[in-house]
């Protein structure tokens, strides 16, 4: 298997050990994504966010949501029941699943709704006033450059008034 370095990309970063992380996991990933069961990710204004997946079959009973620091995970487990009859066609999956999302700082899970066969889960991220981006002041302790003093100069040589 091809490893990638990726030392150049954190030469000039500071405190993305968390993303490093990230990479080395998801290049290590034994196991490749499954795409069952679909979903989309939908971006409602500029900090909210919407998981919509298709869990036909399931009920709220067996679906477990579980959010810890950046990892949403959501787990399916549907109980078999024998029909009795004998299917000439089964489209519908109802096999038992697990999706994992990592999710960025600061966002939060804020609810989760199954409703025709449609699991949607909302995500808010709400940044703390403390680290949110500021505007921070430059202050000049160097003495008076040259067109300082020019400036100075000619503000001082305004025509004085005769006595």
């Amino acid at each position: 298997m091809t490893r990638f370095n990726f030392d150049p990309l954190f030469r000039t970063t500071i405190g993305f050990d968390r993303l490093a992380r990230l990479m080395d996991a998801a290049e290590q990933q034994a196991e490749p994504s499954s795409s069952f069961p679909p979903y989309d990710i939908m971006m409602d204004g500029d900090d909210r966010y919407r998981i919509t997946m298709s869990v036909a079959g399931f009920s709220r009973e067996d679906i477990d949501i579980q959010a810890q620091e950046n990892l949403l995970t959501i787990v399916g487990r549907k109980e078999q029941k024998e029909t009795g009859g004998e299917y000439l066609h089964r489209g519908i999956a109802e096999r038992d699943f697990k999706t994992e999302f990592q999710l960025a700082d600061h966002v939060e899970v804020k609810g989760a709704n199954l409703s025709d066969g449609l699991l949607t889960i909302d995500l808010v991220r709400d940044v703390p006033e403390e680290k949110r981006p500021k505007t921070i002041e430059i202050k000049s302790s160097a003495p008076a450059g040259f067109l300082d003093k020019a400036k100075k100069l000619l503000s001082d040589s305004s025509p004085k008034k005769a006595a």
